[in-house]
């Protein structure tokens, strides 16, 4: 039993072993880079979707780094009344995306299907722009556009608003046609 594992060791051992450890390490980590690449780069003109998504051609986006108010989504405005922020934000959003094509690079995937991206517009970076208006909060990127945007009480940040999350958690989707038929008062 001794010899043979003394047998599958040699093969590591000594200046050549060491260059096919190296090798078979450098072979794994190509291997999983392959498996674990991101989607490729997508660009032209976009639909709008709401404050944070939109469709390229058939593939659907959804900005990284960000949430933006639902589209149904209502925020108080300083002096007490309602707005539709969640209106707001996407048509703010369909102005970027009609100043010209979308260029965005794809991170990953949703639980939708849809590609996880930072887009811009003209050199413009959605996300930033979209945040810095008040017009979406941070998730994880865009935080000095936040804080700016905070401290000049744009947008969502001029009255009181729940977050996108929040309002999510609180509004679930109707399930299904009965749901929807329901939801219309049918």
């Amino acid at each position: 039993m001794l010899q043979r594992r003394s047998r599958r060791n040699a093969i590591f051992r000594g200046p050549g072993g060491a260059v096919l450890a190296v090798v078979v390490l450098a072979v794994i980590a190509v291997v999983a880079a392959a498996l674990d690449s991101p989607p490729p780069p997508v660009a032209g003109q976009a639909r709008v979707s709401d404050g944070d998504s939109f469709r390229l051609g058939e593939k659907r986006i959804r900005l990284l780094g960000l949430d933006a108010p639902e589209l149904a989504q209502s925020c108080t405005a300083a002096d007490g009344r309602t707005w539709p922020c969640g209106r707001a934000a996407r048509d703010r959003m369909a102005q970027f995306l009609a100043a010209g094509p979308a260029d965005c690079r794809p991170e990953d995937t949703d639980q939708y299907e849809r590609l996880l991206a930072t887009c811009s517009v003209g050199g413009h970076d959605l996300g930033a722009t979209m945040v810095a208006e008040g017009l979406a909060i941070s998730a994880g990127r865009y935080w000095t556009e936040e804080a700016a945007a905070r401290n000049h009480r744009l947008g969502i940040w001029a009255g009181d608003f729940d977050a996108p999350r929040t309002w999510r958690d609180d509004h679930p989707r109707p399930q299904g046609i009965s749901g929807w038929l329901s939801a219309l008062g049918l």
